[in-house]
């Protein structure tokens, strides 16, 4: 029997470029921190929302607070039925994942035993734009800054906001809503 030689290929440029990159990327996803993820930030341990409590003028004028990162989205429609898993109740409580949530920072007008009929009108359109706002894109939901996280009724109390901006406020800023400490409900 003969001996069976190979011939030596060498392999080019080409392919161990295209390999290099592939390996290049994966191990930049895999050690680089995510710029993407919510919370405190890696490269200088603040909270994406540091600038919350500055009443917006951050997020105003393009700093962090612009820039925060608002990671929960879904489809909301609105509650019908028993069984509810995510969708709006009225204009300040929705079910967000099977948990029932009081929306805080501001009221609207009642839907349920409401005051006169301008109420009951005021409250749906409140309820429907809610929907809207939460149906527009990604948005955040961050804890209570008063510091309850539940409330009598056992709803987790959150602020949902999109860009560092409370939806509440944008309800109050078209009518259908008063911030928390406002004049009191002039619904009627």
């Amino acid at each position: 029997m003969g001996v069976v030689k190979f011939k030596r290929r060498r392999i080019g440029w080409f392919p161990l470029s295209v390999v290099g990159v592939f390996v290049g990327a994966f191990l930049a996803v895999l050690l680089l921190p995510d710029p993407f993820a919510s919370g405190p930030n890696a490269s200088t341990g603040a909270s994406a929302n540091a600038h919350a409590g500055d009443g917006g003028a951050m997020a105003r004028a393009g700093g962090p607070a612009a820039a925060s990162f608002d990671t929960e989205e879904a489809y909301f429609p609105l509650c019908d039925g028993p069984v509810r898993v995510t969708c709006v109740v009225d204009g300040d409580t929705i079910w967000y994942r099977g948990e029932k949530i009081r929306l805080v920072g501001f009221d609207t007008p009642e839907t349920w035993k409401p005051a006169c009929p301008r109420e009951r009108e005021l409250g749906e359109q409140a309820t429907r734009r809610l929907r809207e706002l939460l149906n527009a894109g990604p948005f955040s939901l961050d804890p209570n800054p008063e510091g309850d996280a539940y409330d009598r009724y056992d709803r987790a109390l959150l602020v949902a906001s999109r860009g560092g901006r409370n939806l509440g406020y944008v309800l109050a800023d078209e009518g259908l809503a008063e911030k928390r400490g406002g004049w009191g409900k002039r619904w009627c």
